[in-house]
């Protein structure tokens, strides 16, 4: 309960009550997923950009955010400008920003990844795609990336080397150092990258795995390489901390992975130890951003709620939430958990709080951080009458 407008009592909108997951409380429902941005330290360390760039979301009243997709060896980096954790001096350089975040009561999650058949590409301001000419005249990096198969992502991509069932084997070992990794460095939780065509997510699609081996054939066989990483990253983390799974529900085509497989995969990640499915889509072929999935408000939401709903696990939306309302209303209707605002807090950092007063409370703007209330609370005096809190006019002088 919080005051309304007249000293009258309000009920806390679900979007910021406290959510509980293990050992770890949010103290809303409001999470930054991770978006990658190419801005890493040499050594492909985290330095101030991400100390500020992140930093804006705890000050903007989120309950969680994500490092971005962090790679968990080199060669798994998407781009060369990405952020890896796979050594000490890595993990070092990510406790300043632990560190800031834990002190504005916003607790902070890193994503591991690996870039698959997708590894030495172009940022996304370049296109997302294979590296060009003129990219590699400017002197971007180019290695060779590794998949489950010899097949390249699409025409012009590079041919990614074929995993061998003993290099598989000790993929699981890679991604079981990382956790270690961001569990020493401080983190609250982690995810797990099996989306957007990435390696994991290559693994699982038939339209990428067409091994003949241990890790292709049914999806049973298609699952295994996910699932046995799953495992050892647990393995690695201690009891109460959470563990998310980021999936891509439906590649989007007609012959590739669909929803029946997205709710058998979220039924045996429970079963390891994960905590939540943070539910997006497409990917597994050309960019990560393709939109092989058609796109409109909330378009993703129903894959968070058949999720939540089947395979009885908590779940992140995300995708398209733009409006303190419809957040609200997902929340509801029981259709996710969480709710992930990507893009929306890009445009605007403080749009957690932004949302607070549009549902009615932090009306005298108490859950923002004190250095920002104590201004704002004397501002809006000077504005009542004519314009909200967030400074919508509502009557002209």
């Amino acid at each position: 309960m919080s005051d309304g407008p007249n000293g009258s009592e309000t009920v806390r909108p679900r979007l910021f009550e406290p959510f509980t997951i293990r050992g770890l409380t949010l103290k809303n429902r409001l999470v930054v997923p991770p978006m990658v941005h190419y801005r890493c330290e040499s050594g492909n360390t985290c330095g101030t950009f991400h100390i500020v760039h992140l930093g804006r979301y705890a000050l903007g009243g989120f309950g969680l955010v994500f490092v971005e997709a962090t790679a968990v060896e080199e060669i798994g980096l998407i781009n060369e400008h990405d952020l890896g954790i796979w050594n000490d001096a890595q993990v070092e350089s990510f406790k300043p920003l632990i560190a800031f975040m834990k002190r504005q009561g916003t607790a902070i999650g890193i994503q591991l990844a690996h870039g698959g058949r997708k590894a030495s590409s172009q940022t996304a301001m370049q296109g997302m795609g294979p590296l060009t000419e003129e990219n590699l005249k400017a002197g971007a990096k180019l290695w060779q990336p590794v998949g489950p198969t010899a097949e390249p992502v699409g025409k012009g991509w590079l041919t990614p080397r074929q995993l061998t069932t003993a290099e598989c084997k000790a993929m699981v070992k890679t991604w079981a150092h990382a956790a270690k990794n961001a569990v020493k460095a401080g983190f609250d939780t982690i995810e797990i990258h099996t989306a957007h065509g990435y390696l994991l997510a290559s693994f699982l699609s038939p339209v990428s795995n067409t091994r003949n081996d241990e890790y292709g054939g049914d999806r049973k066989g298609r699952m295994r390489l996910p699932l046995e990483i799953v495992e050892a990253v647990r393995e690695e983390m201690p009891a109460a901390m959470p563990l998310f799974v980021r999936v891509s529900s439906v590649d989007g085509t007609v012959e590739g992975w669909n929803m029946d497989d997205t709710v058998a995969y979220a039924r045996e990640l429970k079963l390891r130890g994960v905590d939540v499915i943070d539910c997006s889509s497409g990917g597994i072929a050309g960019a990560a951003t393709a939109a092989q999935v058609p796109r409109a408000l909330g378009f993703q939401v129903p894959f968070a709620e058949r999720v939540r709903n089947e395979a009885q696990i908590a779940t992140m939306a995300v995708g398209i939430i733009l409006e303190a309302q419809q957040a609200e209303g997902i929340l509801e209707k029981g259709q996710a958990d969480l709710i992930a605002v990507g893009r929306q807090s890009q445009f605007n950092p403080n749009i957690a709080h932004h949302w607070a007063h549009d549902l009615g409370i932090n009306r005298r703007f108490e859950d923002w951080s004190p250095e920002y209330g104590w201004w704002l609370e004397k501002r809006i005096r000077t504005m009542e009458g004519f314009a909200t809190p967030t400074g919508v006019v509502t009557q002209r002088p």
